[in-house]
């Protein structure tokens, strides 16, 4: 019989130093920073001095377990990943380039710190593909696992604001909606993934270059985590616009999710799908509000601004489907 492998160790057997050591050590060395971003003091001292070049763009973000996610349904990698990339889709929504990122980490003595690490790895390497560096962070105690992120963004124009749309301009998608709400879905059915592939990375790289082309012609520009049905209601209430979306276009997105409807046994597959569509979040695609005759090519056009009170329709009718919020008990 082979030997069997060292236990992994718990936080509270490393310790906070050994913790910190070991999450350290999943960091870039400090002269293997993202090009263009001039770091001074980088992760191990009191605070990190790094230089943007342009005005500073700030956003935070937290990840509770058992709140934003369930530890057994998202690997630590998984995790470390969503949480770089819903705060640098923020950076990206306001205009600004990723500088870098800030990460605090909570969780009980009793964890692994293979799940810590794993955090990490997928942590830093996101921020690498976005071109931001991991500048510090925090490590406590807590009841369960809690993962907090601040991104800094560097920008060199006017920011793009959700109260920009006007009258006339088209509602366009960069990325795609509905996906992660069927996931869910059919994790709490029961069903499970199968070995990952390489289609989220290339999601990934779509979503960030939809971002840079929206950029400089948008209007109003907003990171989609909440879908249609919310963040199009809030360039709606920001900017004073109507915002009336296409049902043959949302339909189209739709589609591709029908079969993940039926295997759930739905009556109405479609109707499922477009329900994902309207009102699922953390796609972290972008909607943004932009002149028709400047539509970027490869983004699908969804709805146009209309004058009068805000509010969205869809195909004339109100859209009353509500997106998710905290503090509802809606889960």
């Amino acid at each position: 019989m082979s030997p069997s492998a060292d236990p992994v160790p718990t936080l509270a057997d490393l310790g906070e130093d050994g913790v910190l050591a070991r999450l350290l050590a999943r960091l870039p060395a400090p002269d293997a920073q993202p090009a263009g971003v001039e770091v001074l003091v980088g992760p191990g001292d009191d605070a990190a001095v790094s230089q943007p070049d342009g005005r500073l763009v700030t956003t935070t973000d937290m990840l509770v377990e058992g709140e934003d996610f369930l530890a057994d349904w998202c690997d630590p990698v998984s995790l470390g990943i969503k949480a770089a990339a819903q705060n640098l889709a923020d950076v990206h929504a306001m205009g600004a380039a990723p500088h870098g990122l800030v990460i605090a980490l909570a969780a009980p003595g009793t964890t692994a710190v293979d799940v810590l690490e794993g955090i990490m790895e997928g942590f830093a390497a996101e921020a690498a593909r976005a071109g931001a560096a991991v500048l510090g962070g925090d490590l406590s105690g807590g009841p369960c696992l809690v993962v907090s992120v601040t991104a800094l963004g560097a920008l060199t124009g006017a920011p793009v604001l959700r109260s920009g749309a006007r009258p006339g301009d088209a509602i366009v998608l960069g990325g795609t909606m509905g996906r992660a709400a069927a996931g869910l879905d059919l994790l709490l059915a029961g069903f499970r993934p199968g070995a990952p592939g390489p289609e989220a990375a290339v999601r990934d790289a779509l979503i960030a270059a939809a971002a840079r082309a929206l950029a400089p012609v948008a209007h109003a520009l907003i990171d989609a985590s909440d879908g249609p049905a919310g963040d199009l209601g809030r360039i709606s209430r920001a900017s004073g616009t109507a915002i009336a979306l296409d049902g043959a276009a949302l339909t189209a997105l739709a589609r591709p999710l029908e079969p993940a409807a039926a295997a759930l046994g739905d009556p109405d597959p479609a109707a499922r799908a477009l329900h994902w569509v309207l009102t699922g979040g953390e796609d972290h695609g972008f909607l943004a509000a932009v002149p028709p005759e400047s539509v970027p090519v490869g983004l699908t056009r969804i709805g146009t601004c209309r004058s009068g009170d805000s509010g969205l329709t869809l195909d004339g009718e109100p859209v009353t489907d509500p997106a998710f919020t905290h503090f509802t008990g809606d889960r």
